[in-house]
């Protein structure tokens, strides 16, 4: 008997991916195996939700069930794989149940990075990294709840701008000199910065988090500097590491990320891997675009047509109202420089290398009107 596509992943990618593959191929077995309850929703929406006012019951698109009879799948919910034996193409499942397949793809996501933080008040910091971890989030929030959020990447600077949109006082700890300083020059992170802090958020930069202890308005925060405040809630947002463990204890190559080619297959035959816990070609981007990308070409090389995935230019947007931001951070290893443009909140940087090729670019306000004229010159991420 046939034992088909099994994917390991109900997120995005693992949804996705099927419904790619659902275009190439409508009657071949298909099972989806996730350790949660298996609702179609959209992550980068929990950041936003706030503003939105939609609540974790509504964030669901459609329930396992309805997935199952969308897809032609089975759907196996709360279910965790401990082990995979990719010489015989079995699944071993938690409850000790195994699983045949013919083709397996890894969709596993990534886990939060968690700080290891002193006092006895560590234990409580909450992150959001999923519906049912967002449902936990927003049973602790009360009104005007003052909320510490630590990390000032894209996450914690949507999470602090949902939550001060609804009037919640928020500060935010973070070790950069100024927000996104991954993706941005410093000139375009101060006026993130000033545009959030317009919104009511107050920054704490350059600084960590030593302890958190317990308090009678919930937790007190001691920084590095010495400096100290309170919170009804703390956030953690200080980042995603990909999912590698199951890879890794199965003979996979791993680094970074699940290690795959332009076909996403990964080192042993059969199994694949794309999403959050994918290492494309070197590149982690744990963003929709590339999940997209990855799903259609994917879909096409479970089909039986091979097919590698293109890299365009992929822009990443800032969901944050109070400041529009649009950027497209160069390659690392590209020598060059940046010329910016423009005034107040309504900024352009350009990132050319020394070719004066255009590689990059970050767009505030109104400029990013720009975006579409600008992404088009950009060279693909790998063609």
């Amino acid at each position: 008997m046939d034992a088909g596509l099994v994917i390991i992943g109900s997120g995005l990618a693992g949804y996705m991916l099927a419904k790619e593959w659902r275009k190439c191929d409508a009657v071949s077995p298909l099972t989806i195996i996730t350790q949660g309850l298996g609702d179609f929703y959209s992550k980068p929406l929990l950041s936003t939700a706030l503003t939105q006012q939609r609540t974790p019951e509504v964030l669901p698109t459609a329930s396992a069930d309805k997935m199952a009879a969308q897809l032609n799948a089975t759907i196996l919910t709360e279910t965790v794989v401990t082990a995979i034996q990719a010489d015989n193409k079995i699944l071993v499942l938690g409850d000790n149940k195994t699983l045949p397949y013919d083709q397996l793809v890894l969709a596993l996501g990534a886990d939060v990075i968690k700080p290891v933080i002193s006092g006895d008040g560590g234990d409580g910091l909450i992150s959001v990294n999923s519906l049912e971890m967002y449902a936990s989030f927003r049973e602790a929030l009360r009104p005007n709840a003052k909320i510490a959020i630590l990390g000032a990447g894209l996450v914690g600077c949507e999470f602090a701008n949902d939550l001060a949109n609804v009037g919640h006082p928020v500060e935010v700890i973070a070790l950069c000199e100024y927000p996104l300083d991954r993706l941005l020059t410093p000139e375009i992170g101060a006026v993130i910065k000033e545009a959030l802090s317009q919104s009511g958020i107050v920054w704490h930069l350059s600084e960590s988090v030593e302890r958190v202890d317990k308090h009678p308005e919930g937790y007190k925060l001691t920084l590095s500097g010495g400096k100290t405040l309170t919170a009804d809630v703390v956030l953690s947002a200080v980042g995603l590491r990909p999912h590698i463990a199951l890879a890794q204890a199965t003979g996979i190559r791993v680094d970074r990320g699940i290690i795959v080619d332009r076909t996403l297959a990964t080192s042993v035959p059969s199994i694949y891997a794309l999403g959050d816990c994918a290492e494309v070609c070197g590149c982690v981007l744990q963003y929709v675009a590339p999940l997209l990308a990855c799903s259609r070409a994917l879909a096409k090389t479970l089909s039986g047509e091979s097919t590698e995935v293109v890299y365009p230019a992929m822009p990443v947007v800032l969901k944050a109202p109070s400041c529009p931001l649009v950027v497209a951070p160069p390659p690392q290893d590209i020598e060059g420089q940046w010329q910016l443009s423009g005034e107040a909140f309504d900024r352009c940087a350009l990132f050319y290398d020394n070719e004066q090729q255009l590689r990059g670019f970050a767009l505030t306000g109104a400029m990013i009107k720009e975006r579409m004229n600008l992404q088009k010159l950009l060279p693909p991420i790998f063609s």
